[in-house]
């Protein structure tokens, strides 16, 4: 469990608020009107209506007590840049800021953010990779060139043990887990699994050698 603050509830904040909440961690938002804070209550241990570029509301948050501080200004981005400059002065521990362009983002790094999301690009490139692929169902890129993909195992694979089709030598992947039919995830399974058909398989690895098994799937 982790103490996070999260400074913005638009639409991201508000769903990153929820989810957090859902992972046990203790929450509290901030913004500057009212009505964007009211439904958000029961997912929260504190909330608070206030202007965060005032460096008094923020001293009032007691910003170095949090783990993680997100700041998700997004219409704004002179205040995305002044609340995350202020955020790491007055001691933030760890600070998360959106950032809608890459320019958005080198500015916020340079200002004090340990790290840069972009929501938007990462939902249409996370989108666009799962609807070019017939075989992918699920995809998330982990640095430059590798990525986890949800895939179904080839025809060749099945009724063969992970040790029998050898797939890290042969493949140059690794199966990370094996997700069911009803869903349920079995991670990093044995290299006595028998591959049935009836599973998805999340690999890892390099693009390049996950593209080449994709190939095959068609």
């Amino acid at each position: 469990m982790k103490s996070i603050l999260i400074i913005g509830m638009g639409r991201f904040g508000q769903h990153l608020c929820k989810n957090l909440n859902k992972l046990g961690n203790e929450v509290m938002i901030i913004d500057l009107l009212e009505e964007k804070l009211s439904d958000l209550l029961p997912f929260v241990t504190a909330a608070k209506i206030g202007d965060c570029t005032n460096e008094e509301v923020l001293k009032s948050l007691g910003i170095s007590n949090f783990d993680i501080c997100f700041v998700c200004i997004g219409s704004n981005f002179q205040s995305s840049l002044e609340i995350t400059s202020l955020v790491k002065e007055l001691g933030a521990k760890y600070v998360i800021s959106k950032a809608n362009r890459d320019i958005h983002a080198k500015f916020l790094l340079r200002n004090g953010a340990d790290e840069v999301i972009y929501p938007n690009r990462d939902i249409a490139e996370k989108l666009a990779v799962r609807c070019s692929a017939n075989h992918v169902f699920d995809y998330v890129e982990l640095t430059e060139g590798y990525s986890i993909v949800e895939i179904p195992p080839l025809s060749s694979w099945l009724g063969k043990s992970i040790k029998q089709i050898g797939i890290r030598p042969n493949f140059r992947v690794s199966i990370l887990g094996i997700k069911k039919e009803d869903s349920e995830v079995k991670l990093l399974p044995p290299a006595d699994y028998i591959i049935t058909g009836k599973e998805h398989l999340m690999i890892i690895g390099m693009k390049s050698d996950i593209d080449k098994i994709l190939a095959d799937t068609r």
